[in-house]
């Protein structure tokens, strides 16, 4: 409970600043009331209690029906717990001593409500008279709604009260965190990425979204402790994924997954009342096809062109701005939309495929508070509209980076009719999407001096999403590169690679072979997966040649590429999808050892060990077989290297 001690050391630092500079006197008590438990309406079912937020960040009591007060002058704490009758021993459990929260809450002192009053006028009295209350009370810049200031039998007769000067106070302590504070953000963080990672592997098409919500609670509940979440989860496919807040009663998890949507899913655990806010969007059968190559990755080069740009004193509307553009920039490259970019930034039409704001502050609340500080005012642009902070950025903060595109008929369909702006839309290119629903990419960054740090820890790139979603494990591991000396390579693989890797599968007799990996270039792979996967004319060789980093421009030779077209050919479409994915070239980097034992093991399901051999041979992988009765006779060719050992990665 430190972590809120420090807290309530940095409002009683900020109050004596702001009074101190308003010539007023070092006296007085902030005076918070905490939640109470409701009952289901007229029922007597009562709902799990989750603490109010403000008190929550002074206090972490977890308990309903508390008040508690700190002291300006002298930054002493005190609770008030409600005395419970004996009935409570009975139903609820043990009744607790007052020493038992002045222990667990680290506070100085504990009281019970009933004596508040006069605790309160016996030892805060003086000469200024009646003891001064700051009291709580605030308009939330997200609902709208008012905090509400502590109340009790006595008080407007005994007591002085403030109720302006505390909660734009408390609000800005907030904004920036502790490094307790983040600690537990990471924390949540962490267990929300591992849940979505795990919601990830399971979904296959013929599940239903909430199967989807109940692997992800259940994961953060079973192994992170995590009660309560952020905020209703979104788990929307299909369609779905163009409903912004997807999942609520009227739309509640319900769809049924299809082969060959997407997913979009929304989100977070929260663990000690600190939150997080993860969104990750992905295919339903574990592969991108064009078009969702295409909108997945205008966001994710919209999320990451934020993110390298983020450090303090950076304005968030221009944040917004540049993921706005780099959207539209991505959908004009890939002739959806046409026209300058800065025409239609202009016009605000990045507001019809990004209509909400790029992020928001998150702590205590997923929407926390301090987005518009008073004397700020909210934009009245489209688009600039939804943001729920302009701020500029300070070290400390945490925001979420959440661009997103979607394809939402109630907004597109408007603009068709409007003759200036709807001669930058493709609209026959746009039909093919119609049904597309949308994606979003969510991560949580805090502000450092000198930039930003990632707290979410999510597969992002394609291939990372392909590999996981076909078994591998998150993260993908760092090489343990072996040199191989150019002798001890085949001449034919020698050009493109330098280095292996050794990988041991976690059972060679299912998985039919460890394979060593000669790495290609992954800059030459890379723009050839781009180069195949953005000509239309070319979509099945861009799935099934490209992705495999084969490309005469790159490695020279028409008669290899020949030859790698025609094996490829030979094999069934089936086995050319479920192998498809597995090798990827990573990001500027070699092909992954995950990868390729991921690819190995899924083709030896087939029994067709030449095959796979055959694959190998194009991405330029040295195939070294080890002994399994299943490899027997396999036309595999193995290639010359020497691999030494080293430490065994399983997937």
């Amino acid at each position: 409970m430190e972590l809120h001690a420090g807290n309530r050391e940095r409002l009683v630092a900020a109050l004596r600043a702001h009074l101190s500079a308003s010539t007023r006197p070092l006296r007085g008590l902030v005076l918070l009331q905490g939640g109470e438990e409701r009952t289901r309406d007229s029922t007597d079912h009562v709902e799990l209690f989750r603490q109010e937020s403000y008190f929550a960040y002074l206090f972490g009591v977890r308990e309903p029906g508390f008040y508690g007060a700190v002291d300006i002058a002298s930054g002493q704490s005190i609770l008030f717990a409600p005395r419970l009758p004996p009935a409570y021993a009975v139903w609820m459990g043990e009744i607790k001593p007052s020493s038992y929260f002045k222990d667990m809450y680290k506070v100085d002192k504990v009281f019970y409500i009933d004596e508040l009053a006069q605790v309160l006028q016996n030892q805060f009295s003086d000469e200024h008279g009646k003891p001064l209350l700051f009291l709580l009370h605030g308009k939330s810049t997200d609902s709208g709604n008012y905090s509400k200031p502590a109340s009790f039998e006595g008080m407007d007769k005994y007591f002085d009260t403030d109720s302006s000067t505390l909660h734009p106070i408390i609000t800005e302590c907030r904004v920036i965190k502790s490094d307790m504070e983040l600690a537990v953000l990471q924390y949540a963080n962490d267990v929300s990425s591992e849940a979505h990672i795990e919601v990830m592997r399971q979904a296959k098409p013929g599940m239903k979204e909430f199967q989807l919500e109940s692997i992800f609670l259940h994961h953060a509940y079973m192994y992170g402790a995590c009660r309560h979440c952020s905020y209703t989860c979104i788990c929307a496919t299909g369609e779905n994924s163009s409903v912004l807040h997807y999942g609520h009663a009227a739309a509640p998890n319900d769809r049924t997954l299809v082969d060959g949507d997407m997913a979009l899913m929304d989100m977070g655990a929260e663990y000690h009342f600190y939150g997080s806010d993860i969104t990750c969007s992905y295919p339903i059968n574990g592969r991108f096809n064009r078009h969702q190559t295409v909108v997945y990755n205008a966001v994710l080069e919209a999320h990451n062109a934020v993110i390298s740009h983020m450090r303090p004193g950076v304005k968030w509307i221009d944040m917004h701005k540049l993921a706005e553009q780099k959207i539209l920039e991505s959908l004009e490259k890939k002739n959806i939309i046409q026209g300058d970019i800065g025409d239609m930034m202009a016009r605000r039409l990045g507001a019809l495929f990004m209509p909400h704001g790029l992020g928001h502050l998150l702590g205590i609340d997923t929407h926390d508070v301090g987005g518009y500080p008073e004397g700020s005012e909210r934009p009245k642009e489209p688009g600039l509209s939804a943001l729920r902070t302009i701020r500029e950025l300070k070290e400390g903060m945490v925001i979420t980076v959440e661009p997103g595109c979607y394809f939402i008929d109630a907004l597109l369909g408007p603009v068709r009719d409007d003759p200036i702006s709807s001669k930058f839309f493709k609209w026959e290119v746009i039909e093919n999407y119609k049904r597309f629903g949308g994606v979003r990419i969510e991560s949580n960054l805090y502000v450092t001096a000198q930039g930003c740090k990632n707290m979410t820890n999510c597969p992002r790139e394609t291939w990372e999403i392909e590999a996981v979603m076909a078994g591998a494990h998150w993260p993908l591991p760092a090489s343990s590169c072996l040199v191989v000396t150019p002798a001890e390579v085949p001449p034919s693989t020698r050009r493109s690679a330098d280095v292996a890797d050794r990988v041991d599968v976690a059972d060679a007799e299912e998985a039919g072979a460890t394979a060593a990996v000669a790495m290609a270039p992954g800059h030459e792979a890379r723009k050839c997966w781009h180069r195949y996967s953005e000509d239309e004319e070319e979509e099945e060789k861009g799935a099934n040649v490209a992705s495999y980093g084969v490309d005469t421009n790159w490695y020279g030779d028409t008669g290899a590429t020949d030859h790698i077209t025609g094996e490829l050919n030979k094999l069934t479409m089936k086995e050319k999808y479920t192998g498809r994915e597995q090798i990827h070239a990573a990001n500027g980097q070699a092909f992954t050892p995950m990868l390729v034992a991921a690819f190995v093991k899924k083709f030896s399901f087939y029994q067709n060990l030449s095959k796979t051999g055959v694959i190998c041979k194009m991405v330029g992988v040295i195939p070294f077989i080890r002994s399994s009765k299943q490899l027997a006779g396999s036309s595999c060719e193995l290639g010359r290297a020497k691999i030494a050992a080293a430490a065994p990665w399983r997937p």
